[in-house]
């Protein structure tokens, strides 16, 4: 009787899932070992966790997916626990947590223009579908854009007696933007420690209780904002929004220094733009080149957590209300940040 091959083995493991993800145990890259004697199988995976039901329902699901498999006699399943990277409580002086939110991710670019609002909104509704009570704060207080991608233009926030501010709700997502507070044509005409104030205000004073995330949609750049956040907000990461071609990279680089010099990890690097799909014949084109995240994730030592191509729908649902995850959450623009979502979760989550 011969038993099955390596290949078939790792086909059959994907099967397993990891608890609470929509991802398998092969891509997250658990599998550490597989080893195929006759009809015998060895495999070691390795889980960084100090939850002991995790590698308990590892090692079941993936006992029980070797017993379907024709060929095979006996199988041995060993787990390695290792203890988790401390990613969500970042060493940053003076930084505190907001009340009521479990993790706090900022979405940031070095440079406006590459689509980060777009990247922000769209995750935050890819956390919401993957079951996940989430909120969204718009901290680009001059460039306000997530009241219109989520059509909260002309809703305002109320306050209660204690002047805690009640955030808007779209869509079961939680949002806070000045673009809810000022009409299509008034700008926000403020000075930095005016800005400073803002800023903290939609942190402190917002109601974010009960959320397991609160994305924040940074401004471009390192200023005011921007350091107000890394100094007083205990952020569990940071992603940061790139194009492909080296005039974003050089900014994309500025923004990932800024985050180091505070401790606040970098979870991944999201290229946005990535390429272009025609419609009519199927024909890609790498209109910004091709291969920069990369390159630039694995120079800075992080994952390349999603390639988003440019896609008229993309824009055509901000521009009506409803970020694409949510209007269209079986689609391929869906499927790269519900799988970003997973990259992240598990750098975030898993402890």
């Amino acid at each position: 009787m011969s038993g099955p091959t390596e290949n078939l083995i790792l086909e059959r493991l994907k099967a397993v899932k990891f608890p609470g993800y929509s991802r398998d145990i092969v891509s997250f890259g658990l599998v550490k070992e597989l080893k195929v004697s006759g009809t015998d199988v060895f495999v070691r995976l390795q889980v960084a966790t100090t939850n002991p039901s995790i590698p308990e329902t590892l090692k079941r699901d993936t006992e029980g997916i070797l017993r379907e498999t024709p060929g095979i006699s006996s199988t041995k399943v060993v787990i390695d626990i290792t203890n988790p990277p401390d990613v969500a409580t970042p060493a940053q002086t003076g930084a505190s947590e907001i009340a009521g939110v479990k993790y706090v991710i900022a979405v940031a670019s070095g440079k406006g223009g590459v689509g980060k609002s777009t990247v922000a909104a769209n995750l935050a509704g890819a956390l919401s579908l993957a079951g996940q009570r989430t909120g969204l704060c718009d901290c680009d207080i001059y460039g306000p854009s997530i009241s219109l991608m989520f059509g909260a233009v002309h809703e305002q926030p109320m306050a209660t007696s204690d002047n805690i501010i009640i955030p808007i709700e779209r869509y079961g997502i939680k949002l806070m933007s000045m673009g809810s507070l000022l009409d299509d044509t008034s700008p926000a005409i403020l000075r930095g420690p005016m800005v400073t104030r803002a800023t903290q205000q939609f942190l402190r004073q917002v109601d974010w209780s009960g959320l397991d995330y609160l994305v924040l949609d940074l401004p471009p750049g390192t200023g005011d904002i921007q350091l107000t956040i890394v100094q007083t907000v205990a952020l569990s990461g940071a992603l940061i929004v790139t194009t492909p071609q080296e005039v974003a990279l050089i900014d994309a680089r500025k923004a990932s220094t800024m985050f180091a010099k505070v401790n606040v990890p970098v979870l991944g690097l999201v290229e946005n733009m990535s390429y272009f799909v025609s419609p009519t014949d199927g024909q890609r084109f790498d209109i910004f080149g091709s291969g920069g995240g990369a390159r630039e994730a694995n120079r800075l030592g992080v994952p390349l957590l999603g390639q988003i191509p440019i896609d008229l729908q993309t824009r055509e649902a901000g521009d009506r209300g409803m970020p694409v995850v949510l209007e269209k959450p079986k689609g391929p623009i869906a499927s790269v940040f519900l799988a970003m979502v997973d990259l992240l979760r598990q750098q975030v989550e898993i402890s």
